[in-house]
Order: structure tokens, then sequence, then C-alpha cells
């Protein structure tokens, strides 16, 4: 008789655990995914904080620019020269030094992502806007 005991005991104990895995499964599988929306948002509010303190520096922000948008040595010359300036203008304009203008138009090297999103930026503007800026940003090289 104790192995009948025993024996119905163990299945008994089999059959809860079996029972008690089904019901925490579902749970376990909720909680995981809560793990990774809520590292989905920590990495949100990192970047957010990163944008947040760029703009309270006065800095804009690192833009993404289409995959579009071509890098092009002659454009950057024709460029400086529709709006009249001086390749240090040009530079202190885009935000760069006047040897790396020089090396742009000779094609010497090429714009890094946020020098590219500068110039970019520096495309739409005409000889007014640019000699504003220019006056605003400080000394104008002559």
């Amino acid at each position: 008789m104790t192995t009948l005991a025993e024996a119905l005991k163990e299945e008994i104990r089999r059959l809860a655990r079996k029972e008690i895995k089904a019901a925490t499964q579902v749970t376990a599988r909720a909680v995981a995914q809560h793990r990774r929306e809520i590292a989905k948002l920590k990495r949100q509010i990192r970047e957010q904080e990163k944008r947040i303190a760029s703009l309270q520096k006065g800095k804009p922000s690192p833009q993404k620019i289409d995959e579009s948008v071509r890098f092009s040595a002659r454009s950057v010359k024709a460029q400086r020269t529709r709006l009249g300036l001086s390749a240090a203008d040009y530079a202190r304009l885009v935000g760069v030094s006047s040897l790396t203008i020089y090396n742009w138009e000779h094609g010497k090297s090429r714009p890094r992502q946020e020098q590219l999103a500068q110039l970019v930026a520096v495309r739409g503007i005409g000889k007014r806007e640019a000699l504003r800026r220019l006056e605003d940003s400080g000394k104008r090289a002559a």
C-alpha cells in the first residue's frame, strides 16, 4: 500500500508541476515582451536626452539625411561661386575650415555625414541670406 500511495503522490506532484508550468508560461512570455519594450523606451529616452542637451547648447542636432543626397566637388565650388564667397567665408558658413573646403572642391576628401547635412542646408540659401548669416556669426574674412 505504501508504494501505491507513493506512486499516487508522485503522479499528483507531476500533474501539479505540469499545470503550474502551463499557467506560468504565458506570464513568462508577457514578462519577456515587457522587458523588450522597456529597453526600447530607455533607448528612446537616451536619444531624446541627447537631442535636448544639444539644443540647450545651441548646436543643431545631427540630422539624418537622405541616401539620395549626393556629394560633388564641382557642386561645392559652384555653390560657393554662386554665393560670391571666398573659401574662408564659405567654410565659416558651413562650419568647417577653409582647407576642408579646398580639399572638397579638389576632390581630395569627402564630407562626413554631419558636414554633408550642413552643405545641404546651405544649398538653398541666396547671397543675402549667406551674408546675413556670416555677419550674425561674427567677423567676415576679407
